[in-house]
């Protein structure tokens, strides 16, 4: 036989319990609410446009490099005779060996060396880097010019044009 206070006491307990059941629910739908809007960004449109853009930028970047070390810096090269400056430099102050390179002039310690070189050829990688990247950008602006010039179809009447054409015909009859 159940008490009143035992009563109260059970039905204090279920309260509890369900209490807890309905906070644990509550927070695993918190948490795929969170998974569902996660989802959702991931699929946007604008999240996947990003990633291939990152991705083919990349790819871009490794041939626009290859552009430049493989096709034109050989080219620079014959023109002016080394095609890498970064060992040129110049001694403000100390005494380096005359044909020293600029590690070894850098090893010797004492000496402040102002070294101009590795300037002069990231200078020269960036101006060309820019120009391919403005060559090809142009030509895939004039190619998409092309494209936009082509003239459109003309517009295929809709029934009520082509039904009203028929009826004129019918009363020119």
């Amino acid at each position: 036989m159940i008490l009143h206070g035992d009563l109260y006491f059970f039905i204090e307990y279920l309260h509890i319990k369900l209490s807890k059941i309905v906070a644990l629910h509550n927070k695993n739908f918190q948490i795929m609410g969170m998974i569902d809007e996660f989802k959702e960004f991931a699929i946007k449109g604008n999240a996947i446009d990003m990633a291939v853009g990152v991705i083919i930028g990349g790819a871009f970047g490794t041939i626009i490099t290859s552009i430049i070390d493989d096709l034109i810096m050989p080219i620079v090269g014959a023109i002016v005779g080394k095609p890498d400056f970064s060992s040129l430099y110049l001694v403000l102050k100390g005494s380096v060996e005359p044909g020293s390179t600029l590690e070894q002039a850098r090893a010797a310690g004492d000496a402040t060396i102002f070294a101009y070189g590795n300037f002069i050829t990231v200078a020269i990688n960036f101006f060309l880097l820019a120009l391919v990247v403005f060559l090809m950008v142009k030509s895939i602006n004039s190619m998409k010019k092309k494209e936009a010039a082509a003239p459109a179809a003309p517009p295929t009447p809709s029934n009520e044009e082509v039904l009203l054409g028929e009826i004129r015909d019918l009363l020119k009859k």
